[in-house]
């Protein structure tokens, strides 16, 4: 099946109303078709491995086309090159999201573009460097001084106020403390650490993993 195929089968899956609903959550509603991400796993679960189609997907510029990009793509061939065009091309919360959850954080440069793009001025290329640290959280042969060295960005950004920023760094920060006890110990003491911040922005962002960080049942998870 080529890209020009698999278009004329999203169009088909399309759901206007899902469009709308879809805006509703913070989603681009432009060149977007309304489809479902299970919907979308089992499409690529069809086509398989392919990374060219990944390549002629993601060019076609529509959302759901890029979603799928990340589920089929060829890890072993994906380039730093092509990783960076791929993140300036983000231009919604959830293609950032899945091509880091599908895809980059399988790479060899998975680590640094955690650092590297946290750093960065775009909303959506910083977004992707915070949600890269929460998806390696799944690594099980990592480090936790990896994940050390994470904390200064996440309190370097804590005070950066665009809404997907702000969650992401929230998000890298909960995952992280709840990897094991240790982390755990260490993401509640930066935690607090950033709630001293003078930022309203970062008094949420500790405030709301202090409350998942601290609570009985993931104290609970971590002890079994």
């Amino acid at each position: 099946m080529d890209a020009k195929q698999l278009l004329q089968r999203l169009r088909k899956l399309s759901n206007p109303a899902n469009v709308a609903g879809m805006a509703r959550f913070g989603i681009n509603p432009a060149r977007t078709f309304g489809i479902r991400i299970p919907v979308l796993r089992a499409l690529a679960k069809e086509v398989g491995t392919d990374h060219e189609l990944a390549l002629a997907l993601w060019d076609s510029g529509y959302h759901e086309a890029r979603i799928l990009a990340s589920m089929v793509d060829d890890v072993d061939k994906v380039t730093k090159t092509q990783m960076e065009r791929w993140a300036r091309d983000f231009d919604s919360w959830d293609v950032c999201d899945q091509c880091c959850m599908n895809l980059f954080r399988y790479t060899p440069w998975a680590w640094d573009k955690a650092k590297t793009w946290s750093g960065k001025k775009p909303e959506f290329v910083k977004r992707a460097g915070f949600a890269m640290m929460a998806c390696l959280v799944a690594n099980k042969t990592a480090s936790d001084d990896a994940f050390v060295e994470f904390f200064p960005l996440i309190r370097r950004e804590a005070t950066d106020e665009r809404n997907f920023v702000k969650k992401a760094v929230n998000w890298a920060l909960r995952s992280i403390g709840k990897r094991n006890k240790h982390l755990n110990r260490l993401a509640i003491a930066e935690a607090r650490a950033i709630q001293k911040l003078d930022s309203p922005t970062a008094r949420w962002i500790a405030s709301d993993a202090l409350r998942e960080l601290q609570n009985p049942a993931t104290r609970t998870r971590l002890k079994s």
